[in-house]
């Protein structure tokens, strides 16, 4: 690898380390020409699945733009960036593990959808009124009272969407830790 500071063409690899998850592999690299020190990052290129939008128009897959409806969704909700990358990560682990070579763009929201429900039940009601186009106060209210029906298990691991609604965990938590929702460590 050329040195990006004075272009040598040769530099070499002084330390290795793999990524927490194992999906990147940092190199600390020393040009023998300057003695600069820099990192790489290696990752497997692995190709997405195209993405079929609803007008059958084909897109390849965006991950910045899955990353921002995660950011957009949990906007000033109380879930680390940590928790955002690990959920990007479970969509895109899963439209891998599909092996398709192309994946309808309901498949993807529906995906994020799933991840919203384990991160925050605020983001998630956020997200599907804006996938499912909900028009009015009634949708919301149904989507509330599926998301509850439909997650007894995550009870007490967030702040109750209606007041009133939920009760305290066993145990007396009613949340996380501080008293705000998201996942607990």
């Amino acid at each position: 690898m050329h040195c990006p500071f004075c272009q040598h063409e040769d530099t070499r690899v002084i330390d290795s380390r793999l990524s927490e998850d194992g999906s990147t592999v940092r190199r600390r690299r020393e040009c023998p020409a300057c003695g600069e020190r820099f990192n790489t990052f290696e990752t497997a290129e692995v190709r997405l699945p195209a993405v079929i939008k609803s007008d059958d128009r084909r897109e390849a897959f965006d991950e910045r733009k899955l990353r921002t409806g995660f950011e957009r969704a949990l906007q000033k909700r109380p879930v680390g960036p940590e928790a955002i990358d690990a959920a990007v990560r479970a969509v895109i682990h899963a439209l891998r593990q599909g092996g398709e070579r192309e994946v309808p763009a309901r498949q993807v929201g529906e995906r994020v959808m799933d991840e919203l429900k384990k991160l925050d039940q605020v983001a998630y009601v956020r997200f599907a009124s804006v996938y499912r186009r909900f028009e009015d106060v009634q949708a919301f209210r149904e989507e509330i009272e599926r998301l509850e029906r439909d997650l007894p298990a995550i009870e007490g691991l967030q702040l109750p969407l209606l007041e009133g609604r939920a009760g305290p965990a066993p145990g007396g938590a009613g949340a996380t830790r501080g008293g705000r929702g998201g996942r607990r460590a």
